[in-house]
C-alpha cells in the first residue's frame, strides 16, 4: 500500500547551539531515510542552512527560542498554524504555549529544572523565565502526543516526576561523531611529552569544574601534570577563570577557550586522561567522542553516565573529591587498567548510531500519523 504524504515540522531553531548536534544528526539522516513525507525545518534567519532532500524545505523564523516577550510567544504560533503541519517535533521543552495541533517532544533531560543558573541576568527576570520554563515544560510534555528521551535515565527521571508520561516515551540514543578527520595540531600551550588531563565542553555549575580543579594537587605523583578545560569562554568560563586564579598551582590549570578541530584531535590523541565530572547529563557525548580518539574516560557516576558509557569508563562519585582523585590516579598508574578502558572505549562508541536514531524517531513520527 503507497504511504500518504503527510507534513511534519521540525523546530531547528537551537541548530548552533550547543545542544544542535542532535537536531543536525537527526534532520541529516532522515533525509537519507524518509522519501515520503514531507518536511518544514524551522531555523533562525541567519543559519544558512539548506536541506539535501527534495522533500525538505528550510523555513525562516524571526522568533527567538526563548523570551518573555508576548510577540514572539504568538508570533511563533502564528506561523506554526500557517504551516498546517501534520506533526511539529519540538526538540526542545521551550515551545509556544497555545499550539494546541499534535505535537511531539524531544526531552533531553530535566537538568535545567535542578541546576538553575542565572548568569549575568538580575535575578527577578531569571526566576520569572525559569517559571515561564517549568510551565513550558509540564504544558509542553502533557499535549506532546509522544515524548522522546534520549536515555533511559531521561525516561525514569520523566516518568517520576511526570507520571502522565509513562506511556507515551521512546529512549532513542544520540551517537558519537566519527574520528576527526583533520590532522591534529599540537597547541601551544603544552610542551612535548607534558602529561594533561583534558575536560571539553561548557562551564555550566552543573558540570562541577571546581570539583576537578580542586582534584588536580591531591594526584600523588603527578607534580608536572596539567588540566586542560577546553570550552568557549562565556560567562560561567571567566567566573571559573576567577576561582583558577586563586589557586597556588593555577599555572597547571589551561582554559583555551574555543579550539580548532585539529587541536581538539590532538588533546584527545594525547591526554592521560578524558575526565567527565558532571552532575548531570541526558547522555553523555564528551566521553564517547573522547573514546573514539582512544582516549581512557574517567566519568562522574552520576545520571545517565553509567548507562551510556558501560564498562567502558572508571567512576567515581562527583561530589567526593578525593574519590575523583583515586580514579584518576589510578588511570594515570595502571597500565592494564588504562588499555582496557582504551579498548572497551572503542567498542562501547561504535554501539550508538546516529542513523538508528533517525530511524527510531521516524517510526515515532508514524504511530503519531496514525492516531
Amino acid at each position: 500500500m503507497k504511504q500518504i504524504q503527510k507534513h511534519i515540522a521540525i523546530d531547528a531553531r537551537i541548530r548552533r547551539s550547543s545542544t544542535g548536534r542532535y537536531i543536525d544528526r537527526l534532520v541529516e539522516h532522515l533525509q537519507k531515510t524518509d522519501t515520503v513525507h514531507r518536511y518544514s525545518v524551522l531555523i533562525q534567519p541567519d543559519d544558512p542552512w539548506q536541506p539535501t532532500a527534495s522533500n525538505f524545505t528550510a523555513v525562516k523564523t524571526k522568533y527567538g527560542q526563548f523570551s518573555l516577550n508576548p510577540q514572539n510567544e504568538f508570533g511563533f504560533t502564528r506561523q506554526l498554524y500557517a504551516l498546517n503541519a501534520d506533526i511539529v517535533h519540538y526538540t526542545t521543552n521551550a515551545q509556544p504555549l497555545f499550539y494546541f495541533r499534535p505535537t511531539i517532544t524531544t526531552t533531553m533531560d530535566l537538568t535545567m529544572l535542578r541546576f538553575t543558573r542565572a548568569g549575568k541576568t538580575p535575578l527577578p527576570i531569571f526566576w520569572l523565565k525559569m517559571a515561564a520554563y517549568r510551565t513550558m515544560f509540564w504544558l509542553g510534555n502533557k499535549k506532546s502526543k509522544a515524548i522522546i528521551a534520549i536515555s533511559n535515565f531521561t525516561r525514569d527521571d520523566l516518568i517520576k516526576n511526570y507520571p502522565f508520561t509513562k506511556n507515551k516515551i521512546t529512549v532513542t540514543y544520540c551517537a558519537s561523531e566519527p574520528p576527526i578527520r583533520e590532522n591534529a595540531k599540537k597547541p601551544t600551550y603544552l610542551g612535548n611529552g607534558e602529561p594533561f588531563l583534558l575536560y571539553v565542553g561548557a562551564a555550566f555549575p552543573h558540570k562541577n569544574l571546581p570539583f576537578l580543579v580542586d582534584s588536580l594537587p591531591e594526584i600523588v605523583g603527578q607534580p608536572d601534570l596539567k588540566l586542560v578545560l577546553a570550552g568557549k569562554k562565556e560567562y560561567y568560563y571567566r567566573k571559573l577563570d576567577e576561582y583558577i586564579g586563586k589557586k597556588s598551582y593555577s599555572n597547571r590549570i589551561i582554559t583555551p577557550g574555543f579550539v580548532s578541530d585539529a587541536e581538539l584531535k590532538w588533546l584527545y590523541e594525547n591526554c592521560s586522561a578524558y575526565v567527565f565530572p558532571s552532575l548531570s547529563e541526558g547522555f553523555g557525548l564528551p566521553g564517547l567522542e573522547a573514546m573514539v580518539h582512544g582516549a581512557p574516560v574517567v566519568s562522574s557516576n552520576a545520571t545517565c553516565l553509567p548507562e551510556v558509557y558501560g564498562d567502558a569508563a572508571h567512576y567515581f562519585d562527583p561530589k567526593n573529591v578525593d574519590d575523583m582523585t583515586n580514579k584518576i590516579s589510578s588511570v594515570l598508574t595502571d597500565k592494564k587498567l588504562r588499555d582496557e578502558l582504551i579498548s572497551k572505549g572503542y567498542k562501547q562508541a561504535a554501539k550508538y548510531s546516529w542513523q538508528k536514531m533517525a530511524q527510531q524517531t521516524l517510526d515515532v513520527y508514524s504511530e503519531v500519523l496514525k492516531t
